[in-house]
């Protein structure tokens, strides 16, 4: 398993992968972290470096990475729907949970969401509550609400 680090616009990011696809993208608040500069980036790491720069330089809406997150049967089928929530949209987990076909799973499916270990590429941020709250998100509501203003699904309010 090989590790790197990248900063964003909203943290540093935390990639862990291998030669199986990337296994966990997270963000963390530790300014102790070492930034991988171009030559300390594992082969296996590089493009999904280079996918996020685009992402959040706007050049990118979709990711195309070999992915290998880990977790149940059924969290898996839960993460295999978030990228079909297109880039500027949402879904609420009440929809969620009927793509899924069971209404009832509602907490189960958020709680799901919220083990996503693929930050921003599994677009978990996507997914809000029905009475369109930002509700839930690993990475703070912070970053939820930046990356929705990203994709331009939120427009950021002005004071004036």
């Amino acid at each position: 398993m090989q590790t790197t680090y990248y900063k964003t616009p909203i943290g540093t990011a935390k990639i862990v992968g291998d030669e199986d696809g990337i296994q966990s993208i997270s963000v963390i608040d530790d300014a102790s972290a070492t930034l991988s500069d171009q030559k300390g980036i594992p082969e296996n790491l590089k493009n999904c470096i280079t996918q996020l720069d685009e992402y959040f330089a706007g050049k990118r809406t979709e990711f195309d990475l070999k992915l290998n997150p880990q977790g149940t049967d059924f969290q898996q089928r839960v993460w295999e729907e978030l990228p079909k929530i297109s880039y500027g949209k949402v879904r609420t987990y009440l929809e969620q949970s009927k793509q899924l076909g069971d209404i009832k799973a509602i907490r189960a499916v958020a709680t799901a969401n919220g083990k996503n270990p693929i930050w921003i590429v599994i677009p978990c941020h996507r997914v809000i509550g029905s009475d369109g709250s930002l509700a839930g998100y690993a990475g703070g509501i912070w970053r939820k609400k930046w990356l929705l203003e990203h994709e331009g699904f939120l427009k950021q309010q002005s004071l004036f």
